[in-house]
């Protein structure tokens, strides 16, 4: 008995004495002598210089605890700003004992004041880059199994009073673009923490001065943390209104993360949003656009695979379904499906104006700032891992004010190789069939494009997308083309391919082509007249092959009541230019086809030259001389015959048909 108590009392001696030491030792030892070298290790880690200003506190009883003020996280040389992290102070309180047992209770743990500098300079390099350890220290890392790297948290037990950070900004500067964006009053809180019950959460900040909030709950984690499924319910805030909710679960985050979660966007107006963010709100043709969202979807996920599903996307007067899958990410292998009601795209588009202010400012810009680097090449390594399968619908689309129904494409993509087949567009009472096929096998995008269609209404399409009011009838067509290259202009010159396009029952408008080859003044001139100059047809026939970009016709055709012409000429795709020349071939009576008016005159070809956007029309005035001689002066047979024996003489036997000659053209002066 008197040995227990004596083991007892020593036993009670020696905790008292522990505890003793606990709260005496930090008075005797002075642990400001420890500042420089806490300052090297942090130093050594990072690759930045790291100072501690105040001072360094430390208490063992009845929490161990650390205290830290006045740090700063330096810049490399080069960066205007000298921090890259200063925090003006940081306490963590422990209690030391329970730790032996893997029971982590942490009483306090609070930053203030930490400030976050990201930095770019005109040359690129950024502040953050190249800290903490280097690559080679990395790449070794990433060999270790991730399983092994991140097993489950080694603790049994958690109790955390108070986590917080306050006071926090981040700052981002870019000197090549002169923006400068904050992120202030940051606040982050988890407030008694534990492991048998959820967790709950805000983090709150400043974006330019306006709210913003992501608050929720996570847990219980369960007592194994970081194993097993983990409900997840979270809420975005903005300017104080809600504009995303995710609820679900999320499990074995350290080694195999996977998750299951329900997103929802309540409807909200992205217009007034972003306004009241004080971001720029995009000017558009409509006013009233981008003014209602809302989306639900389903993702489900871990390593191998991420799959969207039960999507519903409502924007405006849109209504989008849609579900997606990804998967092998190293060599994603994508599937989607879309499905859209109706959607006018040209709301969404910038004003004709302020498209046509910004190329003149560009113009303007260009005259007064040294040219633009030179591009790098288009990386199409990532394009060749991808393998895609999906397919999009869309009831009714509005673009560029042209209108299409029932639009059906099928997607498929493998080994640099895409298809885009079929592609069905109802167009304008018509109908348009395409395929296309576009090659990233090599550093030269390569493209082949098949389109059959018919049916259109031209001019209707042509009101709509061009707001001129040049062509009348129904159009069919084929065409076969290839291109290659990865900017417009090289495509343009790249084009090759063969196809027609046939217009039925018809008119040109602006010009009257029967009143050109009869040589009429007014046709050339532009001068007024009773009615509007049209071309009536029954057919207009457009074969062309089209060579390095310029698009060449030897038999275009038009048949009209009054006139029969064909044409020949080219057209260069890339520089926009015409070069074509109108002959009249047939000319039909008048008689009969309900014309009174007066249409006499030579038959004379037409040249059509100039661009896209301003053709010109002149009279070749060659054939018109030629015509003029022919009708005013016929050519007798004698001289027809003369000429024709001076072909077939050799050189310096010309004599005798000189002088026929001059003797049949004596003749003919004294006829008339």
């Amino acid at each position: 008995m008197r040995l227990i108590k004596r083991v007892g009392v020593v036993g009670a001696a020696i905790i008292v004495l522990f505890l003793v030491v606990l709260i005496v030792l930090p008075m005797f030892v002075d642990i400001q002598k420890y500042k420089p070298r806490i300052e090297e290790q942090v130093s050594a880690a990072t690759g930045r210089p790291f100072t501690m200003g105040g001072d360094l506190k430390l208490s063992l009883f009845p929490w161990a605890g650390v205290s830290l003020s006045d740090l700063h996280l330096g810049n490399p040389e080069g960066f205007k700003e000298q921090d890259f992290v200063s925090i003006k102070s940081f306490e963590v309180q422990v209690k030391l004992i329970p730790l032996l047992f893997r029971d982590i209770r942490i009483k306090r743990f609070v930053v203030d004041g930490a400030r976050i500098v990201l930095e770019k300079g005109k040359d690129g390099r950024t502040s953050w880059g190249g800290i903490g350890k280097s690559s080679a220290e990395t790449e070794e890392q990433e060999k270790e199994p991730r399983e092994k790297r991140m097993g489950g948290l080694p603790i049994k037990d958690l109790t955390l009073g108070e986590l917080a950070v306050t006071n926090g900004s981040v700052l981002r500067i870019d000197h090549g673009s002169g923006a400068r964006n904050e992120i202030s009053d940051v606040t982050v809180r988890l407030q008694d923490v534990s492991l048998d019950r959820p967790i709950t959460f805000l983090l709150s900040f400043l974006l330019d001065r306006k709210p913003v909030s992501l608050e929720g709950s996570m847990g219980p984690l369960g007592k194994d943390p970081g194993k097993g499924l983990v409900p997840l319910s979270l809420a975005l805030f903005a300017v104080k209104e809600q504009v995303m909710v995710v609820k679900g679960t999320v499990g074995d985050i350290p080694a195999q993360p996977r998750f299951d979660l329900a997103l929802e966007v309540p409807e909200v107006s992205p217009r007034k949003l972003m306004a009241g963010l004080n971001l720029p709100v995009p000017v558009m043709n409509d006013p009233q656009a981008l003014n209602k969202v809302s989306m639900k979807a389903t993702v489900k996920g871990d390593q191998t695979m991420v799959a969207l599903s039960s999507g519903v996307l409502e924007l405006d007067d849109s209504k989008l379904a849609f579900s997606a899958k990804v998967k092998e990410f190293a060599k994603p292998d994508v599937t989607f499906d879309v499905a859209m009601d109706k959607i006018n795209v040209d709301r969404y588009l910038p004003p004709p104006g302020k498209e046509n202010g910004e190329k003149e400012k560009s113009v303007e810009t260009a005259k007064t700032t040294p040219p633009a680097p030179v591009k790098k090449k288009p990386d199409y390594g990532p394009l060749r891992k991808l393998c895609v399968n999906g397919r999009m619908k869309i009831d009714e689309l509005a673009v560029r004010n042209a209108r299409m129904r029932n639009i059906d494409v099928t997607v498929t993509g493998d080994k640099g190789v895409f298809v885009v087949k079929p592609v069905h567009v109802n167009l304008y009472d018509g109908s348009v069939m395409a395929e296309c096929t576009v090659s990233v096998v090599s550093n030269v995008p390569r493209a082949t494009v098949d389109v059959n269609s018919h049916g259109i209404q031209v001019n209707p399409l042509l009101n709509d997308v061009m707001k001129k009011d040049i062509l009348e009838g129904t159009a069919l067509s084929r065409f076969d083309i290839t291109a290659q290259g990865d900017d417009f202009n090289g495509i343009k010159r790249s084009l090759n391919g063969t196809g027609h396009i046939v217009f039925s029952d018809g008119a040109i408008k602006g010009f009257d082509l029967a009143a050109m080859v009869r040589n009429v003044k007014e046709a050339f001139t532009g001068a007024k007249t009773r009615e509007k100059p049209r071309t009536d047809f029954t057919e207009f026939r457009v074969p062309f092959t089209i060579t390095n970009g310029v698009l060449n016709t030897r038999d275009t055709s038009l048949k009209s009541p009054f006139i029969r012409v064909v044409a020949t000429g080219k057209a260069d795709l890339a520089d926009e230019s015409l070069d074509f020349r109108i002959e009249p071939k047939v000319v039909g009576t008048l008689k009969g086809q309900g014309d009174e008016i007066e249409r006499s005159g030579i038959m004379v070809p037409v040249k059509v030259t100039g661009t896209f956007s301003a053709p010109r029309f002149a009279p070749d005035l060659e054939a018109l001389l030629r015509q003029r001689i022919e009708q005013e002066v016929r050519i007798p047979s004698e001289l027809k015959d003369t000429l024709k024996k001076g072909m077939d003489l050799k050189e310096g036997d010309t004599k005798p048909v000189e002088e026929g000659v001059r003797d049949l053209l004596r003749d003919l002066l004294e006829k008339k």
